[in-house]
């Protein structure tokens, strides 16, 4: 059935579907994580309640998100072995190191710290307990520090050298993990993390606001999603800029497909819309604004941005696709620029914050704009760097293992209707936690389930059904 794809495109589709569940997850956690460190150093310093309800509300959500994403991670790896055997072969002695320093460092402070974070807020007390938090959403921005250090090197390689049997070996580690892209690209995962984080919480604070707008858990996770949309958003647009500045150095073909220019230009447009077509190397149907787009990248109006046409035709990623998920990413950067801005003006009327079931309904439909956007992000980044796994040292075409096109169709055939059916269970689950209001917890000398056979999944579930 597969014998007539190719397998290398295959191996691409299954590795793009895994990683965009997997992604979806870690997203999440990371930004959770967070949130629950400041409810929980909230509660400790103001003694009000309703930060360790909220506490225990989301702890349970951010469970399930994290083995989901430790389970979809998994997989991945295993991909590296089955699908791109030649790449691990050829990149192993740096992305191996660096893959091992994360386990070593995030893996297992999380791994230290979650079931005391999870079940011992009255078996070590509320200031260990707090602790363990905080070691949990540390390990979460570690292990993204890592992953974005491998990641980035595949990007902007340095401090490497080519060994007779064609591996890439190291030569200065500082230079490998402090590559020219990591801290922008850090950075603007971070940002993106705590913003797919608030905007789900204020989705799911404004659904409960729409049903009843005097309940107090729902205003102060909804205040606290909003405050975070309104002080992060400008600040990702920022990151934004400055990682597209640093991309136009160190990748220009990358940001030719994103911006869809295939003629080197003095005080190019800003191309808002259009058709990008590879084939005719134009793109058509073009909705643009005059020198902004030189203005923007380079911050004059006559600076020169480097078209597709000065790449050889093999060495340039598909503009069609990057072209339309970059837009998608500001697209939705925008708006949840907008929703914080409305957020801020409804805060200084009484009440206004609380009322306004425009902006709840509002919020509530952005609820899955964090995730879509950094999905989009990724397919911009990485299949803008096509078409090569390593940026300008290895391609893509040269890091697959020799499999047959048959074999990778029928794992991912298997892949789509697994991941469906357990991670579609999964985010169901979620979804019914989010549906109930946090409930109060009456007295935190109450100690939770003590069980020898019982699992920590089915310990969150029975704690508090939902």
């Amino acid at each position: 059935m597969f014998d007539h794809l190719d397998a290398v495109l295959l191996a691409r589709m299954q590795f793009g579907f895994t990683i965009t569940f997997h992604f979806i997850f870690p997203s999440f956690s990371i930004g959770l994580a967070s949130y629950l460190g400041v409810l929980n150093g909230l509660w400790l310093w103001t003694k009000d309640r309703v930060y360790l309800d909220l506490f225990n509300y989301w702890k349970k959500i951010f469970a399930v998100a994290f083995g989901m994403g430790v389970v979809s991670g998994i997989v991945m790896s295993y991909q590296f072995g089955t699908n791109w055997s030649v790449f691990s072969d050829k990149a192993g002695p740096i992305i191996g190191p660096l893959m091992g320093y994360e386990v070593l460092t995030a893996f297992f402070l999380e791994a230290g710290f979650l079931g005391v974070m999870l079940f011992g807020l009255t078996r070590v007390g509320p200031k260990l307990h707090f602790l363990a938090t905080l070691m949990v959403a540390i390990g979460t921005l570690i292990s993204a520090t890592w992953i974005i250090a491998v990641n980035s090197w595949m990007q902007t390689p340095q401090g490497f050298a080519i060994a007779a049997n064609g591996q890439f070996v190291p030569v200065d580690w500082w230079a490998i993990v402090f590559t020219p892209s990591f801290p922008y690209r850090l950075t603007h995962t971070v940002l993106a993390a705590y913003l797919t984080t608030a905007f789900f919480i204020g989705a799911v604070g404004a659904l409960h606001l729409l049903r009843d707008n005097t309940q107090r858990a729902a205003r102060k996770m909804f205040s606290m999603a909003m405050w975070m949309a309104t002080i992060v958003a400008p600040l990702q647009i920022f990151a934004g800029d400055m990682h597209g500045l640093n991309t136009l150095e160190y990748q220009p073909a990358k940001i030719a497909a994103m911006e869809g220019h295939y003629d080197t230009e003095a005080g190019a447009s800003l191309i808002l819309f259009g058709v990008p077509d590879d084939k005719a190397e134009v793109t058509r149907y073009q909705i643009a604004i005059p020198k902004l787009g030189s203005l923007i990248l380079t911050h004059h109006s006559d600076g020169v941005i480097k078209g597709l046409k000065e790449f050889p035709p093999d060495e340039r990623p598909p503009a069609q696709i990057v072209f339309w998920s970059f837009r998608v990413m500001v697209g939705l950067g925008f708006a949840m620029l907008g929703l914080g801005v409305w957020s801020l003006a409804r805060r200084f009327q009484r009440d206004g914050l609380f009322k306004d079931r425009w902006l709840h309904r509002a919020s509530l439909a952005m609820a899955p704009a964090g995730f879509i956007a950094v999905i989009a992000g990724w397919i911009t980044t990485e299949v803008g760097r096509q078409p090569f796994t390593i940026y300008n040292q290895l391609r893509t075409a040269q890091s697959v293992a020799p499999i047959d096109a048959a074999a990778v169709g029928t794992s991912l055939l298997i892949f789509i209707v697994v991941y469906f059916f357990v991670f579609g269970a999964g985010v169901f689950y979620i979804l019914r936690l989010c549906n109930v209001l946090p409930k109060p917890f009456d007295d935190i000398s109450h100690a939770p389930i003590r069980s020898a056979g019982i699992t920590p999944a089915i310990a969150i579930a029975t704690e508090g059904k939902a």
